[in-house]
């Protein structure tokens, strides 16, 4: 479903005049305008503000150099995962410790003490890692891409350029999005709306990252963590 097949059906639902175009003479079209700027708030929204949705986690892994102490965050980073670790490659199993606040990254940098796993830091649209990650070795973290948007001219976006982009995720969703968000903005009622969209993106959340099953002893999804510490019967 592109954008402007979602805008069509926004506008049929609420009541303006339906566009053939939401690009074209968009200077002189209020709706088209104001359309626009509704489907790329909601589908900003949804992508970021919900969940960490599966379509948009991704991964880097910066070679280190032995001598920078810090690294540029990628040009499609919107922020780190909730379950996010940072890790070296020469050890992959063990995460390094976080230290949340800068002031106190410098202060542990200037007084020596570093934890035996390493420490990592972000300041600054950059990564921090102590001690500096040697040659042959990478910094490894998951994080949250910013590109929500198919664009038709190829690659991904975080705004619609055209008629023809659609949506990474759920398009139904973002549709509903627009309908309650356009109808609050205009004074109408649309508590019902509110809530039609409030089901449809808990479905989509639901099945977007289905509960963890247990095969034997193995739990096959790595957020599980175990209560109990002997072998299941």
């Amino acid at each position: 479903m592109t954008l402007l097949t979602v805008v069509k059906d926004v506008c049929a639902t609420v009541g303006v005049a339906v566009p053939q175009s939401v690009f074209s003479n968009i200077n002189s079209n209020r709706t088209a305008q104001e359309m626009l700027s509704l489907a790329n708030e909601m589908a900003q929204r949804i992508a970021y503000d919900t969940r960490d949705w599966t379509a948009l986690k991704t991964g880097a892994a910066v070679p280190g150099d032995g001598a920078t102490g810090g690294f540029d965050l990628p040009n499609n980073f919107k922020r780190m995962l909730l379950t996010t670790n940072v890790r070296r490659l020469s050890m992959p199993t063990t995460p390094m410790r976080f230290v949340p606040d800068y002031d106190e990254w410098l202060l542990r940098a200037y007084s020596g003490p570093i934890s035996p796993t390493g420490e990592w830091c972000i300041a600054g649209g950059k990564v921090y890692a102590r001690p500096v990650i040697a040659v042959g070795d990478h910094l490894q973290y998951t994080y949250l891409d910013k590109n929500c948007i198919n664009l038709a001219s190829g690659g991904r976006g975080d705004v619609f350029m055209s008629d023809l982009d659609s949506y990474v995720l759920d398009e139904r969703v973002l549709k509903l999005a627009m309908i309650w968000q356009w109808k609050a903005q205009k004074g109408s009622p649309y508590a019902e709306d509110m809530g039609s969209y409030g089901d449809a993106l808990t479905y989509a959340m639901g099945h977007d990252s289905p509960s963890p099953i247990v095969i034997g002893r193995m739990p096959i999804s790595a957020s599980v963590r175990d209560t109990y510490p002997w072998a299941l019967p």
